[in-house]
């Protein structure tokens, strides 16, 4: 199949180099000129593990290509994605949908034959519904299919989520399009891969349904582990409890400084004000949403507490800034609100993160230092934020060392308590008498 994506963000470029491993012509296309020519240069704007491997490997393949300009791979495609971002839009917390309608647009100009249009982007219910429109007013004449196709990659997993999903949700009841949709998704089969066809509307929601779902499980176990602290009980063991019940499941139920990343905050916001607008309001959702937000200002409470209650004036090491292991992105990441929160109270920061880069543009009076000894050398309390590998096997007598006073808070638990008073640091974690 022949396949354009537009789009060389997270969700465009993943997709693009995958779709190309099955075996299709794909092109990425993108209007960031730089981006561009750093993807033929060999470069890859964004860090997901393997994918600078898969995209080298398929442009040598003569699968992949990227380009600035639409119109050749879109005339020749049979399936057109779009894959461009929906932020949360100021103010209102609506997903911001024009660069998903742009892309609409400038499709239409160039479709040529029967053209599955594909959404692939997380977009509100009746978003294909306006793209639809969109095609009726630019080229009444032309031959499409408007599809849903929601992903549902885990960043820093993103490849295997692709190739071994859980499921494939397509939102199409055409049969033309059904058939290019398989195709497309064939190599799936071998593993008997779910491949779900709903109708467009139930394919929009479906995406929103499950991420407001698995962010309202990260919150609950977060207030259980505040519970926990109450009455001296252990979120983990909690945790595992509910989680061997097969109708729950233990995955996402790790306490910690709380969700954020490119989907959770937006997609529940934008859930909620869609629910709200059709009449139907999502309290549980609405409620995830609030508590989420506290949280983060709470954990920067736990880390001025283990100060006994004053952070002025003392160096505070931060170790991991973006808002999850293995990925870049710092979008809603807990470290931008607790860091911030701690420096109102007078704190010294002092930071490091192995792909935080883009921290150094977001967070202000920051001292970024190159590796967790840096961050530990002169600290008065040193808080772990993002559970990244490197941080699980420290040298923790030459922590201790390096440290103003032994102090360590972890926000993910990676540490037994009972070690680390062995240690003789004064530890705190959370759910964790």
């Amino acid at each position: 199949m022949r396949v354009a994506m537009i789009g060389t963000g997270y969700v465009g470029l993943v997709s693009g180099a995958c779709f190309a491993d099955f075996g299709h012509t794909v092109t990425c296309i993108d209007k960031d000129a730089g981006k561009i020519e750093q993807l033929k240069s060999g470069g890859i704007p964004i860090y997901e593990p393997g994918l600078d491997l898969l995209v080298a490997q398929n442009v040598k393949a003569g699968r992949l290509f990227f380009a600035t300009d639409a119109a050749e791979a879109v005339r020749g495609a049979d399936a057109v994605f779009i894959g461009v971002g929906t932020p949360s839009r100021r103010g209102d917390g609506y997903a911001d949908l024009s660069y998903v309608y742009a892309a609409a647009e400038e499709i239409a100009a160039f479709v040529d034959g029967f053209t599955v249009i594909v959404t692939k982007s997380t977009v509100p219910v009746g978003t294909g519904d306006e793209i639809e429109a969109i095609f009726k007013r630019v080229r009444p004449d032309a031959d499409v299919t408007i599809v849903s196709n929601p992903e549902f990659l885990r960043e820093g997993a993103a490849i295997e989520d692709f190739k071994r999903p859980d499921r494939v949700v397509v939102g199409t009841e055409e049969p033309r399009a059904q058939a290019i949709m398989r195709e497309l998704y064939r190599p799936l089969y071998l593993n008997e891969t779910p491949i779900l066809f709903t109708s467009r509307r139930t394919s929009e929601l479906i995406k929103y349904a499950a991420n407001a779902y698995l962010a309202l499980k990260i919150t609950y176990i977060n207030e259980m582990a505040d519970l926990c602290e109450a009455v001296g009980a252990d979120v983990q063991q909690v945790a595992k409890g509910i989680g061997l019940d097969g109708r729950i499941g233990g995955k996402f139920l790790n306490a910690g400084p709380g969700y954020g990343g490119s989907c959770f905050p937006k997609d529940t916001i934008a859930l909620v004000r869609t629910a709200r607008d059709a009449g139907s309001p999502v309290e549980l959702v609405e409620t995830t949403v609030k508590i989420n937000d506290e949280r983060k200002r709470a954990m920067a409470r736990k880390v001025v507490k283990a100060l006994d209650g004053d952070v002025k004036g003392k160096t505070v090491g931060i170790l991991g800034l973006t808002f999850k292991p293995n990925t870049d992105d710092m979008r809603d990441a807990p470290s931008l609100a607790i860091i911030p929160a701690l420096q109102d109270k007078g704190a010294r920061i002092q930071a490091f993160d192995p792909e935080g880069e883009e921290a150094r543009h977001l967070l202000k009076d920051v001292d970024f230092k190159d590796d967790p000894y840096a961050v530990a050398t002169g600290a008065d309390v040193l808080v772990i934020i993002t559970e990244w590998d490197q941080f699980r096997a420290l040298d923790l007598d030459r922590i201790k060392l390096l440290m103003n006073q032994p102090v360590l808070v972890d926000l993910r638990n990676i540490y037994k308590p009972g070690d680390m008073r062995a240690l003789g640091f004064a530890y705190t974690s959370v759910g964790r008498a």
